[in-house]
């Protein structure tokens, strides 16, 4: 028996290290943990014990003082033996186990209680929320994805009789006088409880997972939470309106809620606290309320009668202008925006279906006009069209920044005002429709199935006015339903009920966009680029496979949303040209995430485009196949854990099944955490990653110390030196031959040294 000591605080057996003794705890206590549950085990314990059935541990186990451990090898010969051999030591190895297993089952039952519970009191706080804000007639927001909240619905759970029959196998086991006559049943008895702690830790992890997700509710870094809903009118009311004290104690019941939570980030919640409490005190030592800042007197005067100005400006039919102001001045008496019955729903699309008619309309007059008004401005960039729906305020910023948005299509970057002057312009082709269709192949489906004529094909075919408005008719409006992010209660006007945050700080610029690009490059340096083929016989160089960097068009859609959109990895079949992304010009969730999450989307997208039909044949290697096949056969893969398997298996559960969605799961984990030194991936998904998507030389160098890392960097640094030593082969082979050396071999040397 080895006895080995730990130092207060030290990990000394982490998840998915590989099980090969347990350990009976000689002096000392120990922190026990999994995710959503801890329990702390003291002299006598046994570690490892709920856990013998699987070839890795699942729990994670730190000393919480000084704690010294004896160590007893475990296969299935061995701990016979000591059944057999060692009374004592059998005895301290059955309480412990039983031990450790009523307190897992006890934890259990209580977080799902907690869940049911933190979901009632979400829907009670948004409720609560609401009544505030139709008190003060304030425009109630609803939170992305709040309406796509459920109760807690497990696919598996545990029956009601496990924990009785545990607490009478725990007698009869105690009972037995002498356990060596059956030491088979005894150690048949504790594989089969292992085998049940394990079950009852995936569930928990589902548990864990949903209450995490819940929370995010009461706030996050995107402050897109019930947290600022409630300090945001809080803020507007005062501090001595007759509610700014219900207001304060749910603020601090949101507080003891979050104070309690593990998955909470502390730094962030810290902050926002502080912040809270600091505006809190200067609205007590304010002796008024405070009162939002007075537009001018000129802008609100230039503000007045919006929807008529529009309405004048597009010049439509009689019906389609008279329905429209009739749905919005209905629109304007609904309480709530935002409702979901079917009335509001109704209203909303007879809104949607004149907005585009009205929308094509004035576009096309603005080709023609070199002196667009404001208003009309504000309503093909945001969707504005009517001071009250948008906020008085609102609408005077949207007023002072629509001459000088801060896009670039220089860069990239364009509003959709610009998007669709570049197609009209002939700059830019018409994007696919929502059947995956470009233009041309619309206009030969309207001649196959006899909606034009053989003679009009080529008319159509270069018209730009039916270019730009197949762009408007498909992609637009697709594509602002699906960026604004809230299907059921979408409509295309700018509405004050959607403004989840300072509209200035959400602006999104070209600016923001090319820092957020330049982000994921540092970290993912060939997310971007596409191999293609160069050649030059007349300095000697044949045939030279070379990687080209093209980023993406971002299209900035009219709204104000919570998504981003990646549309098409390419234009038509030009590898060469850039793919088309779109986010809302008011994005209120994070630009760089959302960014990162649609990379992932084109890096799979253009692998598939790449591999053709053998996109999924493993035969084939590529980014696409070996992920597929990962996915496919993890449950027979012998290099994943158990705990490994069940992440994989509630990860599919999140992502409905869905290939992809998991790759770019795992992706987005690549970069914002991976990346940064934070391994969250397991072993195989990691290794897809770094083959398809390596990080950059500086990460390389800073990752190569970590042996989660340094198999994988070693082969790639082999494959990297082979590639560079035959680029500078060719480089000195055109010197030989008298010549300058082309800027493309230059610049792919550069970069396979990123």
């Amino acid at each position: 028996m080895a006895v080995k000591e730990y130092p207060a605080g030290t990990v000394m057996i982490q998840s998915e290290h590989t099980l090969n003794a347990l350990h009976v705890i000689v002096k000392g206590s120990v922190r026990a943990s999994y995710p959503g549950g801890e329990l702390y085990l003291h002299k006598g314990d046994v570690m490892g014990i709920c856990e013998l059935n699987y070839d890795t541990h699942f729990i994670n186990y730190q000393a919480v003082e000084d704690t010294a451990l004896a160590a007893y090898p475990c296969t299935e010969k061995q701990l016979t033996q000591i059944i057999r051999t060692k009374p004592d030591l059998c005895n301290i190895i059955v309480n412990s186990l039983f031990k450790q297993l009523h307190e897992i089952l006890d934890q259990y039952e209580m977080s799902k209680f907690d869940c049911d519970t933190f979901y009632q009191y979400l829907m009670k706080s948004y409720e609560e929320y609401c009544r505030f804000t139709s008190k003060h007639s304030l425009a109630a927001r609803i939170l992305p994805e709040l309406d796509s909240v459920t109760e807690l619905v497990l696919e598996e759970d545990i029956p009601d009789w496990v924990a009785k029959y545990y607490e009478q196998l725990y007698r009869i086991a105690k009972s037995i006088s002498s356990k060596s006559q059956i030491a088979d049943f005894i150690y048949g008895m504790i594989l089969k409880a292992s085998s049940d702690v394990h079950r009852v830790l995936s569930i928990c992890r589902e548990i864990y997972d949903y209450k995490s997700e819940i929370l995010k509710f009461l706030m996050n870094e995107n402050r897109l939470d019930f947290f600022d809903l409630y300090a945001s009118v809080l803020y507007k009311i005062g501090a001595h309106d007759e509610d700014s004290t219900a207001i304060t104690a749910a603020l601090g019941t949101m507080m003891i809620q979050l104070e309690s939570q593990d998955s909470i980030n502390r730094e962030m919640y810290n902050s926002r606290v502080a912040e809270y409490k600091a505006k809190l005190n200067d609205l007590e030592e304010s002796t008024e309320a405070p009162t939002a800042d007075q537009s001018s007197e000129s802008v609100k005067q230039e503000l007045k009668d919006s929807l008529n100005i529009i309405l004048a400006y597009a010049e439509c039919d009689k019906e389609t202008t008279d329905g429209f102001r009739e749905s919005i001045d209905k629109f304007r008496k609904l309480s709530d925006k935002n409702a979901t019955d079917d009335h509001a729903r109704k209203l909303r699309m007879a809104i949607t279906k004149n907005f585009y008619k009205i929308y094509s309309a004035a576009f096309m007059k603005s080709l023609t006009d070199t002196k667009v008004p404001r208003i009309v401005k504000m309503f093909f960039n945001f969707g504005y069209v009517d001071e009250d729906l948008a906020g008085l305020e609102n609408a005077a910023y949207l007023y002072t920044i629509v001459d000088s948005l801060p896009s670039d299509p220089s860069r990239g970057v364009y509003t959709v005002y610009e998007w669709l002057t570049a197609v009209y312009e002939g700059r830019k082709v018409p994007s696919r429709n929502e059947f995956d269709n470009d233009y041309p192949a619309y206009v030969r489906e309207l001649k196959i199935t006899g909606k034009i004529a053989a003679a009009d094909e080529a008319k159509m075919l270069s018209d730009k006015k039916e270019q730009v408005l197949f762009e408007l008719h498909n992609m637009v409006t697709s594509v602002n339903k699906m960026t604004f992010g809230r299907i059921s209660i979408f409509s295309p006007i700018f509405l004050e009920s959607n403004i989840l945050k300072d509209l200035e700080n959400t602006l999104v610029s070209a600016d923001t966009v090319e820092k957020s690009f330049k982000n994921i490059c540092s970290t993912d340096y060939g997310a971007y680029y596409r191999e293609t083929l160069y050649t030059n016989p007349s300095i000697g160089v044949g045939k030279e496979n070379i990687d080209v960097e093209i980023l993406p068009d971002v299209i900035l859609m009219p709204n104000v949303g919570v998504r981003g959109v990646m549309w098409q990895e390419i234009e038509g079949r030009k590898r060469t040209s850039p793919a088309r992304m779109m986010v809302s010009i008011f994005e209120m969730e994070d630009l760089n995430n959302i960014l990162v999450r649609l990379t992932g989307e084109y890096r799979w997208e253009m692998c598939k485009r790449i591999q053709g039909a053998r996109w999924n044949d493993v035969s084939e290697p590529s980014l696409t196949s070996e992920y597929f096949d990962y996915i496919q056969f993890y449950k027979k893969n012998r290099e994943l854990s158990a705990d490994a398997k069940d992440k994989i298996k509630l990860s599919m559960q999140k992502a409905k099944n869905s290939f992809k969605e998991m790759f770019v799961r795992d992706y987005e984990a690549w970069i914002l955490y991976e990346g940064a030194g934070s391994p969250r991936l397991n072993k195989v998904a990691r290794t897809i990653l770094f083959t398809h998507c390596p990080f950059s030389k500086e990460i390389r160098t800073k990752l190569k110390i970590n042996p989660l890392y340094k198999e994988m960097m070693d082969r790639y640094d082999i494959k990297l030196s082979q590639r560079v030593r035959h680029m500078d082969n060719l480089c000195n082979k055109v010197k030989q031959n008298g010549a300058e050396i082309p800027e493309e071999l230059v610049k792919q040397r550069e970069y396979l040294l990123m």
